[in-house]
């Protein structure tokens, strides 16, 4: 037993070692910080670096939060924390901060509250220390666990990825590089290192408290699981390998596509509506997803279902709208869409003024537009551009004209069998009230045909009775 006991620790300081080693986390200068809590999976860590300083040359420096939330309990775990440093001999500095203010300031769970006050701390410290990496004890456990509480939050595939061995975190405005040399030990591996060292760390009460869903995956789910597969956390770790490998080629390849499909005005993104579509579904959910890490600073709370929702509204038509999380708004133009906490949806139309003849085999200047009118013989191809227009020759008389909108114009719309207001129909249409005014229409006497980028009027569509078919088109300069 004694030796088993004795290869497994050994195992576990040649995989931190390799860990280190193998990222050059060991060559920096720069001090080395651990963050302890006093559990095992912690302990384990700090007594598996302080072995490995004079090999590997680097300073250890301890750092211990004590988040006020279990009175002498949390005392005792500082107390310890102190103790072992100082036995060990290294350099330990120790906080207090008042978690709870936090949760109640940003509305926040107790365990994202707990997470983001302890992740300043690191981030303070380190700025302080120049340490450029803080080590955490994260084990296979947390590793799953982690994996299992994004399936149930329906994160998307990048959540099946689960915990990452090196990780820019950002908490309370802040960043800090986070490194997990224990990701593939277990926690059953961590406390039996404990024991054979005699390290005698504390226990967490607050593990065991079924209020946390972390606590009731691990407590109940898993152990559930496993009698499904006794080899759940093999095949969880197994799965989020796979999805990390697929993720990172995923990012690496809308790396490449974002400076074709998106830009920044203001506080605003805008992606091109033609290149984003000629995406792949996959890099069309990985641009998006980019977009609003981009402009929210942070991922959290950004579930499968927020980008889902603005794949949606890809195919919507423009004006529409939907509300994301951190205030963020994406919204759907014509040529583009936008994603920001004020968009202003791009305005397709520029401004026009007065009235224009165009005639047929023309193509008239209007300023901004450009307005080119055709004959083309039936049956009409399928028209996608909203700036494009077929219309029946023969169902209007007198020269057709162009101008703004007026007072009291009205038409039939497409598809319906009765007039209507053309400016009732463009605020039932949820058209922005920044366009209407710019909105053109084709118009023949008093008569509107076509409200350009709208709908045409049902008697000017063409039929299987047409003899002559108008192509108008709209060209922006």
């Amino acid at each position: 037993m004694t030796m088993a006991r004795s290869q497994q620790a050994a195992s576990i300081e040649r995989k931190v070692r390799d860990f280190l080693v193998g990222r050059r986390l060991s060559t920096s200068r720069a001090p080395l910080m651990v963050g302890v809590s006093g559990g095992p999976d912690s302990v384990c860590l700090l007594h598996v670096l302080w072995g490995l300083q004079g090999q590997l040359r680097f300073a250890l420096h301890a750092a211990h939060l004590d988040h006020g939330l279990r009175g002498e309990e949390s005392a005792g775990d500082a107390q310890y924390v102190l103790d072992l440093c100082h036995k060990l001999g290294v350099p330990v500095t120790i906080e207090q901060r008042d978690v709870q203010a936090y949760r109640q300031e940003h509305r926040l769970s107790l365990e994202e509250a707990a997470r983001d006050v302890r992740y300043a701390f690191f981030a303070d410290l380190a700025n302080e220390l120049g340490a450029k990496q803080v080590a955490v004890g994260h084990t296979l456990d947390d590793h799953v666990e982690t994996v299992l509480l994004h399936i149930i939050r329906g994160t998307g595939t990048r959540g099946l990825a689960g915990l990452q061995a090196v990780r820019q975190a950002q908490a309370a405005g802040k960043r800090i590089t986070l490194i997990r040399p224990l990701l593939d030990i277990t926690r059953a591996e961590t406390a039996a290192y404990c024991r054979r060292h005699r390290l005698r760390p504390r226990t967490d009460s607050s593990n065991l408290s079924r209020k946390l869903l972390r606590n009731r995956v691990r407590l109940e789910l898993l152990p559930m699981l496993k009698t499904y597969n006794p080899a759940i956390v093999e095949a969880l770790a197994r799965t989020a390998r796979i999805a990390a490998d697929d993720s990172a080629y995923l990012e690496h390849a809308t790396s490449r596509q974002w400076r074709r499909v998106a830009r920044t005005e203001g506080n605003t993104a805008v992606l091109d509506k033609a290149r984003l579509l000629g995406l792949a579904p996959a890099l069309q959910h990985s641009v998006l997803r980019r977009a609003v890490e981009e402009q929210a600073g942070t991922l959290k709370d950004i579930e499968a279902r927020h980008i889902e929702d603005m794949m949606a509204l890809l195919e919507k038509p423009a004006g529409k709208a939907i509300h994301l999380p951190y205030g963020l708004t994406f919204a759907s133009g014509y040529d583009g869409y936008t994603l920001g906490h004020t968009p202003g949806l791009p305005c397709p139309y520029p401004p026009l003024s007065g009235e224009h003849v165009i005639r047929i085999g023309r193509t008239t200047d209007l300023g901004a537009w450009l307005v080119r009118v055709t004959l083309a013989p039936p049956p009409p191809k399928p028209v996608k551009d909203p700036f494009t227009a077929l219309l029946d020759a023969e169902s209007y008389d007198g020269p057709l004209t162009v101008r703004p909108i007026r007072p009291g114009d009205r038409f039939q719309p497409l598809g319906m069998s009765a007039e209507k207001k053309v400016a009732r129909f463009l605020l039932d249409a949820h058209v922005p009230r920044s366009w209407r005014e710019r909105i053109p229409l084709v118009c023949a006497g008093e008569r509107v045909l076509w409200v350009v980028g709208q709908r045409i009027d049902e008697r000017a569509r063409v039929t299987p009775q047409t003899r002559g078919m108008l192509r108008l088109q709209f060209a922006q300069r």
